[in-house]
């Protein structure tokens, strides 16, 4: 299976963030755009996207980023990849490798990891056999400072479909580094804040409660969020979600994240 590869490379140049390489081999392909949000701010976006909108059998993909002293970038992908399956004895998967960033001291990093069960509207709710995501941060001297797996695998006698309830959204958003702390202390609040109120106000019924109407059976809420501290003095959050709709999530992250539209020239998910 031949591996597709992807560099880029963001320098200072004249005192701006910018990309002084850039290289992508089909099916992928690197947009830099010339101007997203405010002129005044220092960060530079990149758009990854896949040709035919998602991945085929016998695709494999490898980015490698170096992002320079004093610099800004942001990295967004698809907002929907697809995997196509084929018919009969042929095999068509999604291989996710390791992410593994590299930090110094005093680096940034927001990382927004999130996938649904498929078109679930339709029908199509984890359909598949196998999925794995894994996100590791290394900071001065090879130091592990987060090391996470996210790990869903179909599994006898109950399914992948039967354990997620009705949850369709699963998602996960890290912020990490000193420049952040004040966005790290947002979203502590407002993650304890959102599940207090959860707990005071009727959830919605889902599971055998949605079928039956049984008092008996466990209330799950339709969104829940959890929170909690990593790394060195704490120098970064997790937070991790479960939702029953898309259009939550969109909703959670562009709150959530609001407060990094200074470092970025627009707000993230508006």
């Amino acid at each position: 299976m031949e591996m597709e590869k992807g560099k880029v490379v963001v320098e200072k140049v004249r005192g701006k963030s910018s990309v002084i390489r850039s290289f992508s081999k089909y099916p992928l392909k690197f947009i830099t755009p010339r101007k997203v949000g405010s002129s005044i701010t220092d960060a530079v976006w990149i758009y990854s996207l896949t040709y035919g909108g998602g991945i085929v059998s016998g695709d494999s993909i490898s980015v490698e980023f170096t992002i320079g002293d004093g610099c800004t970038a942001v990295l967004t992908t698809q907002s929907s990849t697809k995997v196509y399956k084929s018919l009969g004895s042929k095999c068509s998967e999604q291989v996710l490798e390791k992410q593994v960033f590299r930090v110094v001291s005093d680096s940034s990093l927001v990382i927004v990891d999130w996938f649904t069960s498929g078109r679930h509207e339709s029908g199509e709710k984890w359909d598949f056999e196998l999925y794995r995501s894994s996100n590791c941060i290394f900071a001065e001297g090879n130091q592990p400072v987060f090391l996470d797996t996210v790990l869903l695998e179909q599994s006898s006698p109950v399914d992948i479909a039967e354990r997620m309830h009705e949850y369709q959204v699963i998602a996960m958003v890290l912020i990490y580094g000193p420049k952040l702390k004040h966005v790290q202390d947002q979203v502590q609040e407002n993650v304890k804040r959102l599940m207090s109120q959860q707990l005071q106000i009727p959830s919605t019924r889902l599971g055998c409660c949605a079928k039956t109407n049984s008092d008996n059976c466990l209330v799950r809420p339709a969104f829940i969020a959890s929170c909690s501290a990593f790394g060195p003095k704490g120098m970064g959050v997790v937070v991790r979600v479960a939702s029953t709709t898309t259009e939550a999530v969109y909703r959670f992250l562009h709150h959530q994240l609001a407060g990094m539209e200074p470092l970025l020239g627009v707000s993230p998910y508006s």
